[in-house]
């Protein structure tokens, strides 16, 4: 089994709980999740599976969007209201000056991550320290907020959807926001409703993964490697190529002249190899290779 499914991960499940569940329903090990979310967040985790496990790191950097409820007022240690409160103080910003906060951050900016995090100092996960009760000096890391816009204001609490890159904390945005309006902020609620073409609508639950598996309807679930890759033209290689294309070898096409780029790479029977560079002498040249022996 090849490809991607788009996973609803619930409230209270690691992303590396939902992939060792899903290794005991498919009763498969090889399986990768494409971006972490914390135990209390909930949304789209792209999870791949064989083959498709080589584009795990692909669709980690794609585009994310989140809808956060922050509640201002309150600072704590992990930066969420799973943590510890550090301080309190009273909210007394109106909800214009809300609004002009949180379109402040809408661009590229420094963020410093939050220590209840997975990023590596020396070798050891940031929050394996914090549980140890070290702190830290982390260095900020430019990020960027393609969008956000604020969709309720309850004070103390504000709902806003972002969108954002790869590497993005969303609790150190609300963070941050609440810095800004001088009256501090932490991440009450989190989903993720996007992952590059992967949207929230279509996710489904582990509890029905199982009950597709044993109907025997998971492929109806399960996105195709190459759906990956539509925008780059598809070429289909002749017979005689195929030895080069099952090596993982460049080969030419006689008679076959275009642009240079990437294009999609099949054999005649429709199995997607993956994608090659084509020069200006019509050689092509493998980028990353899928379907190929030995691979």
């Amino acid at each position: 089994m090849d490809g991607m499914i788009n996973i609803y991960k619930e409230k209270g499940y690691t992303s590396h709980d939902v992939v060792a569940k899903l290794r005991g329903i498919l009763k498969m090990k090889k399986i990768g999740h494409t971006g972490t979310l914390d135990p209390e967040a909930e949304g789209v985790l792209v999870v791949c599976l064989g083959k498709g496990t080589k584009l795990c790191n692909f669709l980690t950097d794609c585009q994310k969007t989140y809808r956060a409820v922050m509640r201002l007022g309150v600072a704590t240690d992990t930066e969420d209201m799973t943590g510890s409160i550090l301080e309190e103080r009273p909210v007394t910003v109106s909800e214009q000056q809300v609004l002009v906060a949180v379109a402040s951050f809408q661009g590229t900016y420094q963020q410093i991550p939050p220590m209840y995090s997975a990023l590596k100092v020396n070798g050891r996960k940031l929050y394996e320290l914090a549980r140890e009760g070290q702190t830290i000096v982390r260095e900020p890391r430019e990020v960027q907020i393609f969008q956000i816009r604020v969709e309720k204001v309850e004070l103390p609490y504000v709902t806003m959807v972002v969108e954002c890159s790869k590497g993005t904390y969303i609790r150190s945005l609300c963070r941050d926001i609440g810095e800004k309006l001088g009256c501090l902020g932490a991440m009450a609620e989190l989903t993720r409703t996007r992952v590059g073409e992967f949207c929230v609508e279509d996710a489904i639950t582990l509890k029905e993964v199982e009950q597709r598996v044993q109907a025997g309807e998971l492929e109806n679930c399960l996105v195709p490697v190459d759906n990956m890759f539509v925008k780059y033209p598809q070429i289909v290689v002749p017979p005689e190529r195929n030895k080069a294309v099952d090596n993982g070898n460049s080969f030419s096409l006689e008679g076959v002249r275009m642009a240079p780029g990437r294009v999609r790479i099949y054999k005649e029977d429709g199995t997607f190899i993956g994608l090659y560079q084509c020069d200006e002498e019509g050689l092509f040249t493998p980028c990353q290779l899928f379907f190929v022996r030995g691979r």
